[in-house]
């Protein structure tokens, strides 16, 4: 089975989905939409076949205005009990990222689950990608038993998503653009490569636009949504119009 690690910070102003700073929502709101998108990560990864490690970034590795009295092990568990029940939490593994980078910490977890632990597969996930839900996983998971490594590509060439059932070399692995980089390690690996249908990566206020349009469009067509992701955004007191000739995301 495939492991899914979500990658998980303490949901704290100023620290998640720093893109978002400039945008129409408020910090308060940007804390929100990502508690809610973790939420619908987890509840995914819940629903899947496969296990849940939640890897959360402690207290020693933030910057310290983003260090609080809670420590950060306490707030992701909180989180995280929000969205999974009482067994699930029970079954679900929480465990510190090591690494100084972005690319140290996922390599450290994949690596040691790979080759310790003997895991067949493991996939690495943000919070940042609601509309990847438990179907898409399976998918990504059956995916991987013909192919080394499969990818979730999003705009601007990054990735919401990415599996390995072998390591690869994952220093500077995420550089930009990340799809493209990660594929050429894979390839010089040896593996083969499989990719996951381009989805809705939030990172900017342009991928917040096209999120709030998307499940806006399946809310209206009567096809899933993620649950805690579109129940915040239904009440967001925002929406998207054209403005000289760009489009633009307002408040009402």
């Amino acid at each position: 089975m495939t492991i899914l690690v979500a990658m998980l910070d303490p949901p704290r102003e100023g620290l998640v989905l720093p893109g978002l700073a400039d945008s129409v929502l408020t910090p308060a709101e940007v804390v929100d939409l990502y508690r809610a998108m973790a939420k619908d990560l987890l509840r995914a990864g819940a629903d899947s076949g496969g296990d849940l490690l939640v890897n959360y970034r402690p207290d020693d590795l933030l910057a310290e205005p983003h260090r609080r009295a809670k420590p950060s092990e306490e707030a992701v568990r909180e989180l995280a009990a929000e969205a999974l029940d009482e067994e699930e939490l029970e079954e679900t593994r929480f465990e510190v990222q090591v690494g100084s980078s972005y690319d140290a910490r996922v390599g450290n977890t994949v690596t040691h689950l790979l080759e310790r632990e003997e895991a067949s597969s493991v996939a690495v996930a943000d919070p940042v990608a609601p509309l990847l839900g438990r179907k898409n996983l399976d998918s990504a998971a059956m995916k991987l038993r013909r192919r080394d490594v499969v990818l979730g590509p999003a705009s601007d060439g990054r990735v919401y998503y990415a599996a390995f059932a072998d390591p690869i070399d994952f220093a500077g692995a995420y550089a930009v653009p990340e799809v493209d980089t990660l594929a050429a390690r894979a390839r010089d690996a040896g593996l083969d490569v499989d990719f996951l249908p381009e989805s809705v990566a939030v990172h900017e206020p342009t991928d917040l636009r096209t999120l709030l349009a998307c499940v806006d469009a399946r809310r209206r067509a009567g096809r899933g949504v993620p649950t805690h992701t579109a129940a915040f955004l239904a009440d967001l007191p925002v929406y998207i119009t054209e403005r000289s000739g760009k489009r633009v995301l307002v408040r009402d």
